[in-house]
């Protein structure tokens, strides 16, 4: 099939945002209700998440979970939003609630840590009906009562080793979904596409970088970058 040109509509104002790097758009995606997602942006900043052009969003942080910083993000997104719901600090049945208030508020699925138990994803998978993604941060993790507990999703998250590790589960299960963390170069991004990820999650730039070149720019009297 030719490639054919997609016609582009933009603003002034708006057309200054954060991009995901191009190289995303080689993977597959991953269909979820019938919507495609190739890029996942992690960021529970609202300014950064109303001003990107990522697929989706995925709202984990490194606090206890609590419904008002999901409201916050989700009313800040114009796009898909994956939930964190805990599994580390937070375990067993508030996990649980967690997830069901997620999802009444439109959550498209939702994340649990690694230390979440295979019970407590049988329990998420009994409650709710969206998709449960499960972080998977090593090699050594036990992909294989992950899916039996009814994982949909894997999240990989494993630093350096996040090539290895999806190359690892796409052996074993060649059609299960894979969202996973490509680094912040087109080398790392590509690895960990040809490893098999189907999405890939983008760390952005913080409010502090992004302002610092503006601020750059004006100092020397330049217009807006």
């Amino acid at each position: 099939m030719e490639n054919k040109n997609v016609p582009q509509v933009t603003g002034y104002l708006r057309d200054f945002m954060l991009t995901v790097p191009q190289e995303i758009y080689s993977c597959s995606g991953i269909k979820i209700h019938g919507r495609r997602i190739k890029s996942v942006l992690f960021s529970t900043d609202a300014s950064i998440i109303r001003n990107t052009n990522a697929d989706a969003v995925i709202a984990v942080y490194p606090f206890t979970p609590q419904p008002i910083i999901t409201q916050a993000v989700m009313t800040a997104a114009e796009v898909p939003v994956f939930v964190g719901v805990g599994g580390g600090l937070t375990k067993g049945p508030r996990v649980v609630n967690l997830a069901l208030h997620a999802e009444y508020q439109g959550a498209i699925g939702v994340v649990v840590n690694a230390p979440t138990s295979d019970e407590t994803i049988r329990e998420l998978k009994k409650s709710v009906d969206i998709p449960v993604v499960v972080t998977v941060i090593s090699e050594n993790d036990d992909i294989d009562s992950r899916i039996a507990a009814g994982a949909d999703i894997f999240n990989v998250s494993a630093a350096a080793n996040t090539p290895a590790v999806v190359e690892k589960i796409k052996k074993k299960y060649p059609d299960f979904p894979v969202i996973a963390t490509g680094g912040q170069t087109a080398e790392s991004i590509m690895k960990t596409i040809d490893a098999g990820a189907n999405a890939i999650t983008w760390t952005p730039p913080s409010n502090a970088e992004v302002f610092r070149e503006i601020m750059a720019a004006y100092r020397e009297g330049l217009p807006h970058p």
